[in-house]
């Protein structure tokens, strides 16, 4: 159980480290085409996994009503005051790293909306490893895999355009693939927590979800521009019924 636990927990990071190694193949972003793809398919399983892996089960297993609300609403607004941090925190163009500011905080942002995606992993596979049931882990898969994909672009977005705008190929990969670092941190994290407090789970669970879906729509949603629009529907689609289909007959 422990290396199913563990495999499942890295496949979003290397996820970010594949999107990341497109450095060294090519000179360019993914193509819109593609992009539109991987970003239409992630947001609809990152929406199912939110809707049918977390805020379902929080209700099922919360002795309140309330609680499962709380965790939405506190998982939407802990996003919000994240990202308006790390504006202020580095609003100035000054910084140690040697980027430029839109390079760090393009980072940041990637970084950032990593964090829920790995807590709502080590949240699903804390349940599995409390119940044992395969259904549970087969949807804690699914969802890293389906994090996994989306990372493919994310890592790309981060290592390309460093390339492109002088520094080194194996650092411009480096500095991509640290962006997913803390997804394995936060579900460790995760998981640790609940094995202490198993009855945060359903807070968990819910708060999750509200960040997830947060991310899902401040950063994914928006890509659907209006040349792609229906590419990134028709893939928003086919993600989504995945994962319901892998929620609801597993």
């Amino acid at each position: 159980m422990f290396s199913e636990i563990l495999f499942g927990i890295l496949i979003p990071f290397f996820g970010t480290a594949i999107g990341a190694a497109a450095v060294f193949f090519l000179k360019r972003n993914l193509p819109p085409l593609v992009s539109q793809m991987l970003n239409g398919f992630a947001a609809g399983v990152m929406l199912a996994a939110s809707i049918w892996s977390l805020l379902l089960p929080a209700i099922e297993s919360s002795k309140s009503p309330f609680t499962p609300i709380l965790g939405f609403f506190t998982g939407v607004f802990l996003l919000i005051a994240l990202d308006k941090a790390v504006l202020y925190m580095f609003a100035s163009d000054k910084n140690r790293t040697g980027l430029s500011k839109s390079h760090l905080l393009l980072l940041l942002a990637v970084a950032l909306h990593n964090l829920p995606e790995g807590i709502a992993v080590g949240v699903i596979f804390a349940e599995y490893l409390l119940s044992g049931s395969g259904a549970v882990y087969t949807a804690a898969f699914a969802l890293s895999l389906g994090i996994a994909i989306q990372n493919l672009p994310e890592g790309a977005i981060i290592s390309c355009p460093l390339y492109a705008s002088g520094t080194g190929r194996v650092r411009s990969f480096f500095l991509g693939t640290a962006s997913g670092v803390i997804e394995p941190i936060a579900a460790v994290l995760a998981i640790a927590a609940i094995g202490i407090a198993s009855n945060l789970l359903p807070f968990l669970l819910s708060l999750t979800a509200g960040a997830m879906i947060y991310v899902t729509i401040k950063n994914l949603v928006p890509e659907f521009t209006e040349g792609e629009k229906l590419t990134g529907i028709v893939f928003f689609s086919l993600g989504f019924s995945l994962m319901m289909l892998l929620d609801t007959t597993l």
